[in-house]
């Protein structure tokens, strides 16, 4: 018997504005961990799960999108982009993506999450669903749920309301941000009304199936989640990610370096005078003299690192660090310079833009 067709819904649209100033020339959702955007690893791990044909939701980053995803061939996707003129809430992306989804279920994705172990186990589990069952959201427990949407279940885990940011929270099981619905959700969402910030939230229509008799059942996150879009929880995302590389090198490494664990070096990168210790990953063209590049660093394509000393720190394409004693829980945007100032007077010399952080430690 062929199994249930599902299609996919992929949000990437949004600001970012909890990663600026990084996310003022990039979209969030291609922001890279392990030198791969964010959303690659949720659209690799839906194509896994059988999923053929995606709409990716796309906002004022589109053309940025566009570029970096093609036509989805070589995720094995078949995409069509869906334009959101504002970010009127999760619930009205479901309503821009009526005639793209037709009646057919789908698993709905926010591209600056981040699962370790995919999705493909959630989406297989509602493909296999009892007869009834309309809707399943997966779950995370949380330290802090009052941040988050939370679900209230019952014994069996049918889940019994959501609460968006409560200040009493029913539950520790925070929303994760990955839905798969049937077609009844679009029902739902022409049946709400925009919230009180003016969007049509997801929350809300979940609740109106529950009113309405319809199933909704839960699944908790067995693993690491996160939602990227804060620096720190970027950092532990790249943490995570590099966990699970394998040592690959095709870069050079001259006779005077050392290359220690899990460590990939990229075409065209070289490694002079240096210690590489993994995991790590450094990317094309990149190059590393007389330098240590320790645990858990992400170096981009076409970096350049001289006689400094990085660790769990993510720097992005063409940017280059010089001179730096110490270097660590940093993240570095495209093009930047890091350089120490060698000349009198000793003053720290900036230029930061909106929304950033310096730490200089004392003398």
């Amino acid at each position: 018997m062929p199994q249930p067709k599902i299609k996919g819904l992929v949000l990437s649209g949004g600001s970012g504005t909890r990663l600026r100033p990084i996310t003022y020339t990039s979209a969030k959702q291609l922001v890279p961990i392990a030198n791969k955007p964010i959303l690659f690893y949720g659209l690799e791990s839906i194509a896994k799960s059988g999923v053929k044909e995606v709409g990716v939701i796309v906002g004022d980053t589109r053309e940025e999108v566009k570029e970096a995803l093609g036509d989805g061939s070589r995720f094995g996707l078949e995409i069509t982009y869906i334009e959101q003129e504002k970010p009127l809430g999760l619930a009205h992306c479901v309503l821009i993506a009526r005639d793209f989804l037709a009646d057919d279920d789908f698993v709905m994705y926010l591209g600056d999450n981040f699962i370790l172990k995919g999705v493909e186990e959630f989406i297989e589990s509602f493909r296999q669903r009892e007869t009834g069952v309309s809707a399943q959201i997966l779950l995370a427990k949380v330290p802090d749920p009052h941040r988050f949407g939370v679900a209230e279940l019952d014994h069996s885990g049918k889940v019994i309301r959501l609460v968006e940011k409560p200040k009493i929270p029913p539950s520790d099981l925070a929303l994760v941000g990955v839905y798969l619905f049937d077609k009844t959700i679009h029902e739902a969402v022409r049946s709400i009304k925009p919230s009180a910030r003016g969007e049509l939230e997801i929350t809300d229509a979940i609740d109106w199936l529950i009113s309405s008799n319809y199933r909704v059942n839960s699944q908790v996150v067995d693993g690491y989640w996160k939602d990227l879009g804060e620096p720190e929880a970027l950092l532990d995302g790249n943490r995570l990610a590099l966990e699970m590389i394998e040592p690959h090198i095709v870069g050079e490494v001259d006779e005077y370096s050392k290359v220690d664990g899990r460590v990939e070096v990229g075409i065209g990168a070289k490694i002079i005078r240096s210690i590489i210790r993994g995991p790590a990953i450094i990317g094309p063209d990149a190059v590393i003299e007389d330098s240590f590049i320790g645990p858990y660093t992400a170096i981009g394509p076409g970096c350049v690192v001289e006689r400094s000393e990085v660790e769990y720190s993510i720097i992005l394409n063409e940017s280059s660090i010089s001179d730096i004693v110490r270097m660590e829980g940093s993240i570095v945007g495209k093009r930047a310079r890091v350089a120490q100032r060698a000349t009198l007077p000793s003053a720290t010399r900036l230029v930061i833009g909106d929304n950033s952080r310096v730490e200089i430690n004392k003398n």
